[in-house]
């Protein structure tokens, strides 16, 4: 039995993302185009990380990322194969998955760093990591300005290989903000720190999605996509890559009801009638991944036709004014996605609700039976 919300997921659209932005590095550097990291975390944001990670090695990708040891546990249960690097931190992590699972940790402080050796010890094997670096986040990572009194002790290790360094942007995503920029510069100083205390690391990489759309300068040997693997380009940023939404949520009528002139309807009784109202009873609420503040800003599409959600988004439902309309139960409801010409894309979702759009596919919850293609 599958319930009447499901998110239909297309493979091929997946597929056909990752390849049209490997066409676009080399379009784009075709002397040295950098290699791709394909972000599946946060269950590839909400797609499904294990048929989404195979999808993608059948593509080419031959390192996908994950946030932490669990996650990449998840990824080796449902026979990945190719090189997962972990993101997260580790400092309160059971690293024994890190050598039973050939995962490549991330070594972001100190204090992991003397745990991930001594894990190397007890499992007598050299691990390869990744060194990040703070350029300015100020989450994760060593800082940059501090390298060449925190590093030593790492880069001296004798279980513990050096295999990559990287920085994440904050800013990415704002053209405005001279942060980015900022960032850049002190990433590049990091590299040289980096290398006159003797290390050398086979590559380098700092660019999420939106800093791959914005500056070359960052694409260094790999970058990161995560949102446009799934369709979505970063707002408020633009892009002409012909990128596809891999995800369409949809769900059916379950009933139509009546509202007369006063009538109210959903909990609180925000929404009363003033007119005769017809609305369309759809079974995707708040528990569902759907936000309550869709109700009275959001819509869905059914019969072709936008239907503004009204009343309020409940834990298992949802109401849409359907007035003028010639709407059944059984009929299709498209939540995210296209029907007919017209479209609802996560980016309008999210900015309807003054959110993002990884939230919105990230919220997906688990109860919607994701249904692949």
């Amino acid at each position: 039995m599958i319930r009447p919300t499901t998110a239909r997921i297309d493979l091929n659209a997946l597929q056909s993302n990752y390849r049209e932005i490997v066409s676009f590095l080399e379009r784009e550097r075709p002397d040295r185009p950098p290699r791709l990291i394909a972000v599946v975390k946060a269950n590839a944001y909400g797609h499904g990380a294990a048929r989404v990670a195979r999808a993608l090695e059948e593509a080419g990708a031959d390192i996908l990322a994950c946030a932490d040891i669990e996650e990449g546990h998840a990824l080796r249960t449902a026979g990945v194969g190719a090189e997962i690097l972990v993101f997260g931190a580790l400092s309160v992590s059971d690293l024994d998955g890190l050598f039973d699972l050939r995962l490549v940790p991330t070594i972001s402080t100190p204090g992991a760093a003397r745990a991930v050796q001594a894990a190397a010890v007890k499992y007598k094997q050299r691990l390869r990591y990744h060194l990040k670096i703070d350029t300015g986040m100020n989450r994760l990572g060593f800082r940059f300005d501090n390298l060449r009194r925190t590093l030593p002790e790492l880069l001296a290790s004798d279980t513990l290989t050096l295999d990559a360094v990287y920085t994440h942007f904050s800013t990415a995503d704002l053209p405005d903000a001279p942060l980015f920029d900022t960032q850049r510069v002190r990433f590049d100083r990091a590299l040289k720190d980096i290398e006159a205390l003797g290390a050398r690391p086979h590559y380098r990489h700092a660019a999420n999605s939106a800093a791959t759309l914005r500056d070359t300068r960052v694409w260094f040997d790999r970058v990161r996509p995560g949102l446009m693997l799934y369709g979505i380009v970063p707002p408020p940023l633009a892009s002409t890559l012909d990128l596809k939404p891999v995800m369409t949520l949809v769900s059916r009528v379950v009933a139509v009801k009546g509202l007369r002139v006063g009538d109210a309807t959903g909990y609180g009784a925000r929404y009363v009638a003033e007119r005769p109202t017809t609305i369309a009873i759809v079974p995707a609420g708040y528990a569902d991944g759907l936000d309550l503040r869709l109700a009275g800003r959001g819509h869905v599409l059914i019969r072709g036709k936008r239907a503004p959600i009204v009343g309020s988004v409940t834990m298992d439902m949802l109401m849409a004014d359907v007035t003028g309309t010639e709407v059944s139960p059984g009929d299709e409801v498209v939540i995210l996605g296209e029907q007919g010409d017209e479209r609802i894309d996560a980016r309008e979702m999210a900015a309807s609700i003054g959110t993002i759009p990884w939230e919105v596919v990230c919220r997906v919850g688990s109860r919607i039976e994701r249904v692949y293609r």
